[in-house]
């Protein structure tokens, strides 16, 4: 395999991976990539969104994030609330500050363009990132497309998006090939994992930035509880639930374990409110992490939730499993078939980021390998289908419940899969292969263009 599981996992800013991180990672990574003479003789830089990313850019702030990049901020690291300080202070100045090297005029109505209609070939996410000289003659530009989940490859690489020197311990295309590898080593899906993580990083870096991750998903959680805010941005006026959803749950001191024991379902109230929080942090900009999609970013951290609140020997080795099992699901889905709701419809990411999770909770909780695959097959069977059509072009309806739903789905796909042997009709690679075509089949107005479903159906004011 070309990627590492820490690739499938990044922290970054909401509303979307694909349509916020990917543009502002793109944006950074053209201007620096120019050469100091480029750098010195512009004068102007305009920055074309296309397909998708032009259909729906102000509802996921496409528009904002390159603007982000082109001053030469990171996803990563970039503080969310000094994002909107940013923006007014290039909009008030009418400059721009190119990655910290030159100060240049910038007008975004005339320099940000989102084509609501054209589409470049390569991908539904294509933008163009281009500088001028003092006489308005083009200096350099850029196609890239941004692919899914943050990863951002530029018109060139688009053939080859995931290829790699790195070496690989154990190369395996999919997971029939890697239960082969289980099965003949006598080891976990994880181990291999780990064994292929280890050739490209230090074991204590991998470890630490996994739980480095952990922590940021637990952040954002709680950072969602806590919201004073009662509303979403945007024109749907969405009400913030995780707040008061969590004051119900915790009512004269009552905790995940502590709660209405007359209640046998009282544990999917916690799962809901850590999916809701996390979600509505990214449909307001916060910090979240790609698992693997802003898009699908509650599922995997509220499943996670629920492991480590609900269940019993919960350790950081358990954690570092988790993610590793997670990742190497998500590896095969996204080189096999792909995790873009512009692409394949909201089965590449809700369905994606169920099937991750469904597999990451199987290991932790003792599943074979064989288990772990059916897990992940049971969860991303059941998504298959699902159209990307959120409505105004913001990530609120429906993505906010459907990571809700899609967290229990993962769940009881994984508790499904533990009470069988392992045997089933269906394999993992089938219902990966089978979301690929059904994605190719879709619609482009199911793709996450809003032009579609729910999108058209429900009366809503302008977004």
């Amino acid at each position: 395999m070309a990627l590492s599981v820490l690739d499938m996992f990044s922290v970054g800013l909401g509303p979307s991976s694909s349509h916020t991180v990917g543009p502002m990672r793109a944006a950074a990574q053209f201007i620096n990539g120019l050469d100091a003479d480029t750098v010195a003789a512009t004068t102007r830089a305009k920055v074309e969104l296309f397909g998708s990313l032009g259909a729906t850019g102000v509802g996921h702030h496409s528009d904002t994030a390159v603007i982000l990049g082109l001053a030469g901020h990171d996803p990563a690291t970039i503080v969310p609330e000094q994002v909107d300080d940013i923006i007014a202070g290039v909009e008030t100045s009418g400059t721009l500050e190119l990655a910290g090297k030159k100060t240049i005029d910038f007008d975004r109505t005339q320099d940000v363009i989102l084509n609501l209609k054209e589409s470049l070939p390569g991908h539904p996410n294509g933008m163009k990132s281009t500088v001028f000289g003092a006489d308005g003659q083009e200096l350099a530009s850029e196609i890239s497309y941004s692919i899914g989940g943050g990863f951002v490859v530029t018109e060139q690489e688009l053939d080859k998006p995931l290829t790699s020197d790195l070496e690989v311990k154990h190369d395996y295309r999919n997971a029939t090939e890697l239960l082969a590898m289980c099965k003949e080593q006598g080891k976990s899906i994880a181990e291999l994992t780990w064994e292929n993580e280890i050739l490209w990083r230090e074991p204590e870096e991998i470890r630490s930035e996994i739980l480095h991750i952990w922590q940021v998903m637990q952040d954002c959680v709680q950072s969602g509880i806590e919201r004073t805010e009662t509303t979403l941005p945007g024109g749907l006026k969405v009400t913030r639930r995780a707040p008061k959803l969590y004051k119900q749950l915790t009512e004269g001191g009552a905790s995940e374990r502590t709660g209405d024991t007359n209640d046998a379902l009282r544990g999917i109230e916690w799962i809901n409110l850590y999916a809701l929080a996390v979600n509505e942090e990214n449909a307001s900009g916060g910090r979240v992490v790609t698992a693997p999609t802003n898009g699908a970013a509650g599922i995997i951290p509220s499943v996670m939730h629920y492991y480590s609140r609900f269940l019993d020997d919960v350790t950081d080795d358990k954690i570092v499993e988790f993610m590793l099992t997670a990742g190497a699901i998500g590896i095969i889905i996204k080189t096999q078939a792909s995790i873009s709701g512009a692409e394949v419809g909201c089965q590449g990411e809700v369905g994606s980021a169920c099937a991750m999770a469904a597999a990451g909770l199987a290991a932790v909780m003792g599943g074979t390998p064989v288990e772990i695959e059916d897990a992940a097959e049971v969860a991303l069977e059941h998504n298959l289908g699902m159209t990307c059509d959120p409505i105004g072009g913001l990530v609120q309806i429906p993505c906010i419940e459907r990571n809700a739903i899609a967290s229990v789905k993962a769940i009881n796909a994984a508790r499904l899969a533990l009470h069988g042997d392992g045997s089933h009709k269906v394999s993992l690679d089938e219902a990966i292969e089978t979301m690929r075509a059904t994605g190719a089949d879709m619609m482009d107005k199911y793709k996450e263009t809003s032009r579609g479903g729910l999108a058209v159906a429900v009366s809503i004011p302008e977004c």
